[in-house]
């Protein structure tokens, strides 16, 4: 067995999130799931500016990288922060939680989590406009 494969670019497809899970334009590439023994699950995510995740939970954790642009990221309980190219984001395991573009600017991310249990993520519903448009509180512009 090769030590070493090599995916082109290209190799993995291209798909519209479905609007049954998330809201706005969201396209997913680069999809792939890893054979066991990993669990590793990964993606990268498009998000066009007001896109956004539904609530939702990892039950091993994800782990984010912002590739591009600038987002907003909230866990249940706590406030809206924002979130850019560069930052990497931590979703603590079996904490609700959503993330997305802001309303005037896109975002890039790759997102990486494991499998538990033949899942690795369980949707919870759409984060309402109300919940999205509440914004980071208070939060003085970043570098």
């Amino acid at each position: 067995m090769p030590a070493l494969k090599v995916y082109p670019a290209g190799h993995f497809p291209t798909v519209q999130a479905p609007e049954s899970s998330f809201t706005g334009e969201v396209v997913i590439s680069n999809y792939f799931e890893r054979p066991a023994p990993s669990r590793l699950v990964s993606a990268t995510v498009d998000f066009a500016p007001g896109a956004r995740t539904p609530w939702k939970v990892n039950p091993r954790g994800q782990t984010l990288l912002v590739l591009s642009g600038t987002g907003w990221a909230q866990a249940e309980g706590e406030d809206i922060v924002e979130i850019r190219a560069g930052d990497m984001v931590w979703c603590p395991p079996g904490q609700r939680h959503w993330e997305g573009a802001t309303p005037t600017q896109p975002m890039t991310y790759l997102a990486m989590q494991e499998f538990e249990n033949g899942r690795s993520v369980e949707f919870q519903g759409a984060v309402t406009d109300e919940e999205y448009l509440r914004g980071p509180a208070g939060a003085a512009p970043r570098p």
